[in-house]
């Protein structure tokens, strides 16, 4: 009996300071929003039209590189360099044209994704706060590296339902 005792009181303080560690499955979660499929869509949409506006001038390009090609025995030397100039600024104007549409692209995913990740994140902390858990770990980013999956508590269905109350 008195073995028993010592073992509860060695135990007691252990399960007094469990923490509760929660994981994420945050792909899978967005996966089935609707607001987050509908924006991904968009900005699939968007990429497909900032690709083909750079394809056409990609072969632009292309088209009076084998003009030049062909005609450059037959043209003055000034003539070549001006052909020249103006091929290196088409190129030029391609370059800023890419660089522009990634950064308008980019802009454009934080503004449909900004909404929709600040409600799980809201739903994550609802969760978090409701389950008393200490930390909710991303699963699919390999972060933390180890999950103890015996100790630790999928939590994605549980923001999945706390997603559907917060409007």
């Amino acid at each position: 009996m008195k073995k028993l005792f010592l073992i509860l009181i060695m135990c007691a303080p252990m399960a007094v300071f469990a923490q509760k560690f929660g994981h994420l499955d945050s792909q899978a979660l967005l996966s089935t929003l609707p607001e987050a499929i509908r924006a991904q869509g968009e900005l699939e949409a968007l990429g497909k039209q900032y690709e083909a506006e750079l394809t056409a001038m990609q072969n632009e390009i292309q088209r009076k590189m084998e003009d030049y090609d062909k005609t450059k025995s037959t043209m003055s030397a000034s003539k070549q360099a001006e052909t020249e100039q103006s091929l290196q600024e088409l190129y030029n104007k391609l370059q800023q044209a890419a660089a522009d549409n990634q950064q308008a692209f980019n802009k454009a995913q934080e503004e449909k994704l900004a909404p929709v990740l600040n409600k799980v994140r809201t739903a994550v902390e609802n969760v978090a706060k409701k389950g008393n858990y200490v930390y909710i770990m991303e699963q699919t980013t390999g972060q933390p590296i180890y999950i103890n999956t015996s100790l630790s508590t999928d939590v994605t269905a549980e923001v999945k339902a706390e997603l559907a109350n917060i409007k």
